[in-house]
């Protein structure tokens, strides 16, 4: 069986599949844990006794300095790096390494006081001030030059510390919509050279002879005001694309600085999971990518009635597989051990939720997890927010314990470690990417043309069951090799050009399987439709020509039908006109293009592309279709309830349940409980080892 595993892996490596070992993280290891303590925040005679703990508990490192720049330069270029010593030095005597931080989402209040030309100002004109975190603008010349002083200091002490095993820059990095003056000379700045300082190329690419908004000169360009009605949506797209960049320029200046001084040290960031943003992935210094994952806050998109208290199903592994794949390894920065201070109501997890989302993270691949924090602080914003122990700094709270019965089940597991990517054949068949450009998302939202169309929705609808598959699924963008998948989903891919739909036909010429849906290829990247009927980009691709496409109020639904069965609609539907050799596999049954199709299929060359015309009311619709497709293909699925996932790494399987009750899973044959039991209560994991 295993010469099996090994055969798969090597084709698929060869294939550019798989990522390369990175040096970071040992397969022996599995998982590294950790927690975030903040040395600054308490007596200086208690840090012994919570660094033994941390130790006892079973934790490998802890994470400095994250928001402590004023402790760190407590006046422009006076620096104290005396008390972090201080804690460095008795962190490792407890075998806790460190991660390091850059602190620069707090600046201290001289700097904001001096000059206050580097604070952000909001579109309606408000100026952020001290008293918070993550105030200052990217796009301040002044911050960054300080910064980058007090950056430089700190990776020239510590970047030749062997106790320090990497760093974090600033704090979950967001892309801000700044209006300060200097992000309106930058965003100038950005548009010169975007545009070779030809304002005529601007304005093509605007549209500006719209309405009579052309331009003679780059300096009358204004930053657009998002909040105005019918504000040039490509001038948005635009600045959109210069916020990003700003982040992701400053993030890979600070990388670049502490590299110039660190030895076998990495570096990362702790990014939301906000994907449509669009500046994840697009600092390339850094090593590889962190996310934040808080489940439990009030939102209550769990399953039944204490769904609420273990989270969405899918909102780790959705990061998971959104992260991995930018550079083939990722950590969690932070995840909760208990109640939240910052929800919109911030209820206790169910017992074993914790643990769960701790599993969820390794199932994933991840090489560390990080929990935010280590002691509930006394003082500040986040008085509420659980900690590893309580507020008398030593009782261990429920979720301390759920971390602690994690980190002994993953030494358990040590001493029975296989590679990485040993995985069963059948997993691995069914592989599937999902193309995803931040992008689109951008272009759609000024123009939804349906309130109801929600384009991250859109895509969980094929994710969600994919998952329920048992596929090992990754985001990608068009910088990755398509061919290593046996099948790529694009879904509501508008912004498009001709390159691209070329990669399309090439890969499924040779035999990839494409499925594209309803909205693709509309627009070029500059957001402008083509002089061409709708959707033309794509029709020797497709095979089809649209019609027309319709949009329905959700009060009064569309009807579809495939194989006998009938599904609603109304965000988007295109009617299609279909080719000779292109299979209909859904079409309406209401309205005036009653038995109309919305869905089709076609074999171009060795591999089949799939057109999905059509965003379905629950996403039932886009389940049939992929087994069908899936079906066809020859593709070993499995039909996992929502709320149960699998996946496999270093020779293991791990099962884990978010559904309200008991799942009762099959064993495969040949293959060994190391962890739970196959009945898997809620909140439960199952580990199991692959047959050899």
């Amino acid at each position: 069986m295993r010469k099996r595993f090994v055969t798969v892996l090597l084709a698929c490596s060869l294939a550019g599949g798989l990522f390369a070992q990175q040096p970071w993280f040992k397969d022996k290891d599995l998982t590294l844990t950790g927690a975030y303590y903040y040395p600054e925040h308490w007596d200086e005679s208690q840090w012994e006794r919570d660094f033994k703990q941390m130790h006892d508990l079973g934790f490998e490192f802890t994470h400095f300095a994250e928001f402590a720049w004023a402790q760190l330069e407590p006046e422009e270029g006076k620096y104290d790096f005396a008390w972090l010593d201080k804690a460095v030095a008795l962190a490792a005597k407890y075998d806790l390494k460190v991660i390091m931080c850059t602190s620069t989402a707090t600046p201290p209040v001289w700097l904001s006081r001096k000059y206050p030309e580097i604070l952000i100002k909001n579109e309606n004109g408000t100026v952020l001030d001290h008293g918070a975190r993550q105030h200052a603008s990217f796009a301040s010349p002044v911050y960054r030059e300080l910064a980058y002083k007090m950056i430089e200091k700190l990776a020239q002490h510590y970047g030749n510390d062997s106790r320090i095993i990497g760093w974090q820059l600033d704090n979950e990095p967001a892309v801000q919509f700044d209006y300060n003056p200097k992000a309106e000379l930058a965003f100038r700045d950005f548009l010169r050279e975007k545009y070779h300082h030809d304002i005529q190329a601007l304005n093509d690419a605007w549209g500006t002879a719209f309405w009579s908004e052309v331009y003679s000169s780059f300096d009358e360009i204004t930053l657009p005001k998002t909040a105005q009605m019918f504000m040039n949506h490509h001038q948005i797209l635009d600045y959109r694309r210069f916020a990003a960049s700003q982040t992701n320029d400053f993030l890979n200046e600070q990388c670049l600085l502490i590299k110039k001084q660190a030895k076998n040290q990495w570096v990362t960031t702790n990014y939301i999971p906000n994907y449509e943003e669009g500046h994840i992935g697009g600092s390339p210094a850094l090593d590889f990518q962190s996310y934040t994952r808080y489940m439990v806050y009030g939102d209550n998109e769990g399953i039944g009635r204490r769904g609420y208290r273990v989270g969405n199903p899918l909102r780790i592994a959705f990061a998971n597989d959104f992260f991995r794949p930018i550079q083939g390894t990722y950590g969690v920065m932070e995840l909760q051990p208990g109640q939240v201070n910052w929800g919109s109501i911030n209820p206790q997890p169910l017992p074993g939720a914790v643990r769960l989302w701790m599993w969820s993270v390794f199932a994933g691949g991840g090489d560390f997890i990080c929990t935010y924090r280590y002691r509930q602080p006394l003082y500040g914003t986040e008085q509420y927010h659980y900690g590893i122990v309580g507020t008398d700094g030593t009782t261990v709270t429920p979720g301390g314990r759920e971390y602690e019965q994690f980190m002994k089940e993953i030494r358990q597991l040590r001493g029975q470690v296989a590679a990485r990517e040993v995985k069963p054949a059948d997993y691995l068949a069914r592989r599937t990417a999902i193309l995803f450009n931040h992008e689109n998302s951008w272009s759609i939202e000024r123009q939804k043309q349906n309130r109801t169309w929600n384009t991250l929705g859109h895509i969980e609808k094929y994710y969600r069951t994919l998952k329920s598959f048992g596929a090992p699924v990754d985001f990608i963008n068009e910088s990755k090799e398509f061919s290593s998948y046996p099948v790529i989903i694009a879904p509501a891919y508008q912004l498009a050009d001709k390159a691209l739909v070329d990669r399309w036909t090439d890969y499924v010429k040779k035999g990839g399987n494409l499925v594209l849906t309803c909205r693709t290829a509309q627009k070029d990247r500059h957001g402008r439709l083509p002089e061409a009927p709708f959707g033309s980009m794509i029709n020797e691709l497709t095979g089809n020509e649209m019609e027309f496409y319709d949009l329905l109020l959700p009060e009064e639904p569309g009807k579809l039908r495939m194989d006998g069965k009938e599904y609603t609609w109304n965000t988007w539907g295109e009617i299609l006109k279909p080719g000779k050799d292109s299979q209909v596999w859904a079409t309406y049954t209401q309205e005036f293009y009653e038995g109309k199709p919305a869905v089709t299929t076609r074999k171009l060359g060795k591999g089949t592309v799939t057109y999905v015309g059509v965003d379905s009311t629950d996403g039932l619709l886009e389940k049939d279709i992929l087994k069908k497709l899936y079906a066809q293909l020859n593709i070993p699925v499995m039909d996992l309830p929502y709320g149960v996932t699998l996946e496999y790494r270093n020779g293991m399987g791990i099962v884990l349940n978010y559904t309200d009750k008991p799942y009762k899973f099959v064993l495969p044959s040949g293959t060994k409980v190391l962890i739970g039991e196959p009945v898997i209560p809620t909140a439960g994991v199952l580990v199991f080892s692959i047959a050899d």
